[in-house]
């Protein structure tokens, strides 16, 4: 289908806004902030906290989010994008009071390290140690330690599944599901056909994932790493249940629906939606895309029903 018109509007609303592979990165974080003023009043939740946890590297900073009504709730870890270059706890806030208001979970959001001053392992070293300590600090959270589940959306995305993969190989809480929002799962070359379909011309461009992607690794030789690009993992059994999304004007499209069946393939039930309309990053107009509304719909009643299983 074409291009969801409410979707076309916002691209044209930023027409001759700098490409951010042009920036230099502090004035792309800054203009990735500035989205924030734009998006849709999100719902209310019970209670937002700041937390800062000690890990090996130093402090991650967590922001967490409870919903109304008594615990232990469900845990979901949520991973935020993009490019692991930019983004924060405040350009993700909305997306998580959207979550754990429609989950009914605890979201426990993640300020881990990024890119360039933090190259790769760092970012996942970050999640992985988040995880392990809010399963560990379960009563302190008002969390059922038997209900964890990782998410994330693009960069937060490959966060999660790498974080699901981590803990399979190396040990940490049992794992419930993992919610890939329009994941990065693969590196930029050989690239698929929706990264040529959808080089440029829909927000996230081909051009800019390279920059995120050469800010990310310290040599391309890395993106051979299972953690880096949990695409090329040679095994995805014994891995949690999975929800992921594409949007159809994504050149991450194929990689996540990829990364989807190959999960398929190994026996983990895995739930593959394309949404029609959308490109990359949508999800974060909840409230201003009907589109965006429905796909928040559904991945909540998605967790909803694997923190039930």
């Amino acid at each position: 289908m074409p291009v969801d018109p409410q979707i076309q509007a916002l691209l044209d609303r930023g027409t001759g806004v700098p490409a951010t592979h042009t920036l230099p990165v502090a004035e792309a974080r800054r203009q990735y902030e500035a989205r924030i003023a734009l998006m849709a009043p999100p719902p209310a939740v019970a209670k937002v906290l700041e937390r800062s946890i000690d890990s090996p590297e130093g402090a991650i900073r967590l922001r967490v989010y409870t919903p109304a009504d008594s615990g232990p709730f469900p845990l979901m870890m949520f991973f935020h994008g993009s490019g692991f270059v930019l983004c924060s706890l405040d350009t993700h806030d909305g997306m998580c009071r959207n979550l754990a208001a429609g989950i009914g979970c605890v979201v426990v959001s993640v300020d881990y390290r990024l890119a360039p001053e933090h190259k790769f392992p760092r970012g996942p070293d970050d999640c992985l140690a988040a995880t392990r300590w809010a399963a560990a600090n379960a009563a302190g959270l008002d969390i059922d330690p038997a209900r964890v589940m990782v998410a994330g959306d693009s960069a937060g995305g490959n966060m999660a599944a790498v974080t699901a993969l981590r803990i399979r190989d190396e040990g940490g809480p049992r794992l419930c599901g993992q919610m890939l929002l329009y994941p990065v799962t693969d590196y930029h070359t050989p690239g698929t056909p929706s990264y040529a379909e959808n080089a440029d011309g829909y927000g996230l461009t081909r051009d800019t994932m390279e920059w995120f992607w050469a800010h990310y690794l310290t040599s391309p030789v890395e993106a051979e790493n299972p953690y880096a690009s949990p695409l090329r993992a040679r095994d995805l059994t014994g891995l949690p249940p999975a929800y992921v999304t594409s949007a159809e004007y994504d050149p991450l499209r194929d990689e996540a629906e990829r990364y989807g069946m190959r999960l398929r393939a190994a026996g983990v039930p895995t739930e593959i939606t394309r949404f029609p309309g959308m490109n990359h990053g949508f999800l974060f107009w909840v409230g201003v895309v009907g589109g965006a509304d429905s796909a928040m719909a559904e991945a909540c009643a998605w967790a909803r029903q694997a923190f039930r299983r």
